[in-house]
């Protein structure tokens, strides 16, 4: 089985690279499942009912998250009632949407969560703590697991990969929207990256127009954050499973542009 698992998603622009590059990888790569993040796709933040059905319509399976899965409030309508759509598990509990998912394919079930850091990040629930509670749950249906780990530092995301080391099939970071050149299988056979990476402007600082970030940093002064255009970047790592044995066999870094 080979899965690919795809960075932050910005905006129209990312939206419209993933949809012109998904199809032609899944065909080309012989990807059987697709794990996007699209915690950005609308207008750089957030979710949409036209954003996420624009990401399904394009090949995603799986969408996961990050801390700004709340900024559009059309969220709140249809997280509880996606199936394949998850946020960050250790959000307090009762809140909307679900942490993990479990997707059937042929004849396995693929496990999916989501965690957020806490490195200068919101402070949710100790990601650490909370990952242990999910594996126990998901080991009684999960054939194959993976984490989006949506973090800020490198420290905290590389702690992660080792504390999961052997435990589950693949955990990637995300959210900093640079592709990190680190992907390997740990000592004990996880596939690690530090950061997918995104799907966005290629000419821009983290999907924004260089200009606006550039005012900022030079300013101290408030702005609203456009998003750029002009060619853009995709980024994702393939791995591939053993489907007689369930385990990690090889993790390929990909990385397009226009």
């Amino acid at each position: 089985m080979r899965i690919m698992l795809v960075g932050d998603v910005i905006g129209r622009p990312g939206r419209r690279t993933f949809q012109n590059y998904t199809p032609k990888l899944r065909e080309e790569k012989n990807i059987d499942v697709v794990i996007v993040n699209g915690e950005n796709s609308a207008g750089g933040k957030g979710f949409t009912r036209k954003a996420l059905d624009e990401l399904y319509r394009a090949g995603a399976d799986i969408v996961t998250s990050g801390n700004h899965v709340w900024d559009k409030k059309d969220v709140l309508s249809f997280i509880d009632d996606e199936p394949f759509l998850i946020r960050p598990a250790n959000y307090p509990e009762g809140t909307p949407g679900k942490g993990w998912c479990s997707y059937p394919f042929k004849a396995k079930n693929i496990g999916v969560m989501n965690l957020s850091g806490r490195a200068f990040m919101p402070p949710l629930d100790c990601p650490f703590q909370k990952v242990e509670e999910l594996l126990r749950e998901m080991k009684q249906e999960c054939d194959i697991i993976f984490l989006d780990f949506h973090a800020e530092t490198t420290s905290e995301k590389m702690a992660m990969g080792f504390y999961l080391d052997g435990r589950v099939n693949g955990v990637v970071g995300t959210h900093t929207h640079v592709q990190t050149a680190d992907e390997r299988l740990l000592p004990k056979g996880t596939a690690y990256i530090t950061d997918l990476g995104m799907v966005g402007p290629r000419d821009s600082v983290l999907g924004v127009k260089t200009d606006i970030i550039l005012r900022k940093f030079t300013t101290a002064m408030p702005v609203r954050f456009d998003l750029a255009e002009g060619p853009c970047i995709y980024c994702a790592v393939i791995v591939e499973i053993d489907d007689a044995t369930n385990r990690t066999k090889s993790i390929e870094r990909i990385f397009l542009h226009e």
